[in-house]
């Protein structure tokens, strides 16, 4: 792939610095590379529209290796074929909250960082760089003062996570907010920053900031204190403190899942470049520079390193299952408990989903697409995105299956890039675009009463929420939840690193907090309608409709 795209990657980057000044033409540029690095792929990917039956024909569920396990809690639903791919947790759901406000996770990470004794690892798209994240570096730097300070000095360790190109813009930049960390605890503290394979030669040197964000980013959130952990699609910024609606799960005192995040973003911040206290970076020794070495030789340590960590926590997973419930040697249930030894019995399960197309990492598609495609009659699927611009295959699958799908998407005015100067301006009117195109498609094939799109509003807010909710037939609370870092478009499934997880419960009432969840999120919205395409603020340029189906890989 990378050979098929540098011929006309170089060609069309010389042709870009004439065209900066050209808004339009800038675009259509940036289209037009899309559409000759993803054409092949695309081409085998779309299908005809008689082809929207085949999952009702063949499902391409994965086959459990084993049969149902009758003796323990972990064998008794039916989404345990995602443990053949990732490693499963049972938990308790006393240890799962869902949080509901920018607000209440600004204060959750602060008060754990706090706290933390031994470890805080932080992932994220970037830190921004005023008063709000300053507070969370400020608490960072407290943290790491006491650990020296304590009369039994703590060995407490901070390793963050971040893109390269996001976190270096501009004069004042992620990078800068934390070198004071790195130069006064250089012992204790890590920043890696992510550079993709893919922008690399010619086209890294003549590409534009900002611009070159689009090729590829580190896009995986994840907070963790010790051994608790916040699952979401928020970024280090203050927007998604004060104003900016998104989703967040906590995992409180969930030490097999912490400690499988933490080797993740290990794993990534060794495939990373490394931030010295004089703000220069290298690569970690022995290992292939992302973007000056061999794209092939890269890819394929980054892969090997990141399966080690998943493959691993599988078969950590499934010893522990065996042992937990399958020894003889061990104490009975009711015993153990007695003695306070053992943990409530799991009625949570939870799956991480890893995707990394440039390693070949395709875990979370493989789990959303069999989902979609498993969501029988009478189910209900409630998805939503800051950014609609499914997949093909996931647009295939709404369209061709049998459930009911309410999605929930930004209106134009709360979306991300709404008044933004230049070319990123014009991107809510394409999506705009795109889904008056995809809900024309819904109104073609008669399926306006199983196919319902919804657009968020809310005066002063901006809307980032990602994920979906699965209600099986007949139910009226949610079994299923996927919360974290992806957005279901190209670019998540092709661009970038992406990680959420797959929550499934058998616990009321945290079945009652994702429902809750759903709903006051569903409450702020408005069912679209042909009529909603006639306000004048939908209503898109030549130009912009021109543009959208090349440029639109690339957000």
């Amino acid at each position: 792939m990378a050979a098929a795209a540098a011929a006309p990657g170089l060609v069309f980057w010389r042709r870009l610095l004439g065209l900066l000044p050209g808004r339009p033409g800038l675009a259509a540029l940036l289209g037009r590379l899309s559409d000759r690095l993803g054409r092949n792929r695309d081409r085998r990917r779309r299908r005809p529209p008689w082809l929207l039956l085949t999952p009702l024909l063949s499902p391409a569920v994965p086959h459990v290796t084993s049969p149902p396990c009758c003796l323990c809690p972990e064998g008794v639903h039916r989404f345990q074929w995602i443990r053949n791919l990732v490693p499963e947790f049972g938990v308790s759901s006393s240890h799962v909250r869902v949080l509901s406000s920018p607000a209440e996770f600004f204060e959750l990470m602060k008060g754990q960082i706090k706290v933390a004794k031994r470890r805080v690892v932080m992932a994220s798209l970037y830190l921004g760089t005023g008063p709000l994240e300053q507070e969370l570096v400020d608490c960072l730097e407290s943290a790491l003062e006491k650990s020296l300070q304590a009369k039994f000095p703590s060995d407490l360790r901070v390793s963050i996570l971040l893109d390269f190109t996001r976190g270096s813009r501009g004069r004042k930049n992620s990078r800068t907010m934390l070198l004071p960390l790195l130069q006064r605890f250089p012992e204790q503290v890590r920043v890696s920053l992510f550079h993709t394979p893919n922008l690399r030669g010619l086209l890294r040197l003549l590409i534009p900031e900002r611009f070159n964000e689009t090729i590829g980013l580190q896009h995986i959130k994840v907070y963790l204190f010790d051994n608790s952990v916040i699952l979401s699609g928020a970024n280090l910024s203050d927007s998604y403190f004060t104003n900016r609606q998104d989703r967040y799960v906590f995992l409180q005192d969930c030490p097999e899942i912490a400690d499988f995040f933490t080797e993740l973003v290990d794993a990534v911040g060794d495939v990373s470049l490394q931030l010295r206290g004089d703000d220069t970076v290298q690569v970690v020794e022995g290992m292939v520079h992302p973007y000056k070495g061999d794209r092939a030789a890269y890819c394929k340590a980054a892969n090997k390193r990141v399966m080690d960590v998943i493959n691993s926590a599988r078969t950590r997973q499934q010893m522990l299952h065996a042992q937990t419930f399958h020894s003889n040697s061990l104490l009975t249930q009711e015993d153990a408990a007695a003695a306070g030894d053992r943990r409530p019995a799991p009625d949570t399960w939870i799956y991480p989903l890893i995707q990394m197309k440039p390693f070949e990492i395709q875990i979370d598609e493989i789990v959303t697409e069999t989902l979609l495609t498993e969501a029988e009659r009478g189910a209900k699927v409630y998805l939503t995105t800051g950014y609609f611009n499914l997949t093909q295959a996931y647009m295939d699958l709404v369209l061709g299956t049998r459930a009911e799908y309410q999605i929930l998407l930004a209106s134009p005015e709360v979306n991300g890039f709404f008044g933004a100067k230049g070319v990123a301006g014009a991107i809510p009117a394409a999506y705009v675009h795109i889904e008056r195109q995809f809900y024309s498609e819904v109104c073609s094939l008669g399926q306006q009463e199983r196919v319902q799109l919804q657009e968020y509003w809310r005066r002063g807010w901006t809307f980032h929420a990602k994920g979906l909710w699965l209600y099986l037939a007949g139910s009226s609370l949610p079994c299923l939840t996927l919360i974290g870092s992806p957005n279901f478009g190209y670019r998540s499934v092709h661009r970038d690193l992406e990680a959420q997880i797959a929550i499934v419960t058998e616990s009321r009432a945290l079945q009652q907090q994702l429902h809750q969840e759903q709903e006051q999120l569903y409450l702020r919205s408005g069912v679209v309608s042909s009529a909603t395409f006639e306000q004048p603020s939908r209503q898109v340029k030549l130009w912009v409709k021109m543009v959208t189906p090349l440029i639109k890989n690339f957000f």
